[in-house]
């Protein structure tokens, strides 16, 4: 009901909506109305309160209800929308849901007490300072092709930011979104599946956006920023999913329709913090040393080693010279 009322002060914004029109609308309590508007006012809603006129809505606080993130209809990212105040790991529940949940369900949570980064590695997630969020998927198709959907994601957090802030996050690949060379998301993506076919894939995305200096541990600092350590201005955290959502949306659909990453891996290319730079890369165990020279049609990463030779790493680990403090 909450919701709901969030919703009608929404759409009469800056206009008066009587206590009346609310309880007849809904079937409830004026008294109802009354105390669903003293809560709003708790969680930071700046609600005008007039006898004989009503209620009118003046400022919304910075929060992720479902009330005012809708996404478009048509759209298929978004369509289900699962709001949290706390969870442990949006990606843990997500999982957990997700047999019973339709293609494109976002998963969103004010707060994560237990995040995860990739190799089992700890994501630190206060409340109310960043974006947490899980995208439950069911595409198609076969489960070594699910490592594409991770650079479809990346695609559409670097492109959504930038459209929002203009401030040159870049893709360190494969998973990570730079700024200043620090590290400001991650993008964790785990899979169900059988041999030849996926039951579903879930798409974790942290981001830093209003932590302060101070809200980074000293053993992370150096490696880690938000949006707005780094523009020095407090963000709106809506616009940045809303934009994100809706490049997130269009590649998937583009995704599904050509089985590839067609106009996707042309995005990575023009925005990754990797080319061109020398690297080192880690998989399964085998070092590999070199300048990485370019993305292939399937986003796996070419590195031509210091003899010449090239290498087209799918997944791995891979440090950037002058990032995160990697030096050789």
């Amino acid at each position: 009901m909450k919701d709901l009322i969030i919703k009608e002060l929404i759409e009469h914004k800056g206009t008066f909506i009587s206590g009346q029109q609310i309880s007849k609308k809904y079937h409830i309590t004026r008294a109802n109305v009354w105390k669903y508007i003293q809560k709003l006012k708790e969680e930071g809603y700046q609600i005008d309160s007039v006898t004989n006129k009503g209620y009118r809505l003046l400022e919304v606080p910075d929060r992720l209800d479902m009330a005012y993130l809708e996404f478009d209809e048509k759209w298929i990212i978004g369509k289900e929308y699962l709001f949290l105040e706390e969870i442990d790991s949006t990606n843990s529940y997500a999982k957990k849901i997700a047999p019973q949940r339709q293609d494109g369900t976002v998963v969103l949570s004010e707060n994560q007490t237990k995040g995860k980064g990739r190799l089992g590695r700890d994501w630190k997630s206060s409340y109310g300072t960043g974006i947490w969020m899980s995208l439950i998927l069911k595409p198609d198709i076969i489960p070594k092709d699910a490592v594409l959907l991770t650079q479809v994601a990346a695609a559409a957090v670097v492109k959504g930011i930038n459209e929002v802030l203009d401030c040159g996050v870049r893709i360190k690949w494969p998973n990570d979104i730079v700024l200043g060379n620090k590290k400001v998301c991650g993008i964790l993506t785990e899979l169900s599946g059988e041999i030849e076919s996926i039951n579903y894939i879930v798409i974790g995305i942290g981001i830093n956006v209003n932590q302060n200096p101070e809200d980074f541990p000293q053993e992370i600092e150096d490696k880690a920023t938000s949006l707005k350590k780094f523009t020095g201005a407090d963000i709106s955290r809506k616009a940045i999913i809303k934009a994100i959502m809706k490049y997130m949306n269009n590649y998937y659909l583009q995704f599904l329709k050509s089985q590839s990453l067609e106009g996707v891996v042309e995005v990575c290319r023009e925005f990754s913090a990797t080319l061109k730079k020398e690297v080192r890369v880690i998989q399964n165990g085998k070092e590999i040393c070199g300048e990485a020279i370019d993305l292939s049609d399937r986003g796996a990463l070419i590195v031509e080693d210091r003899e010449g030779n090239r290498h087209e790493i799918i997944s791995g680990e891979a440090s950037v010279r002058g990032m995160y403090h990697y030096v050789d």
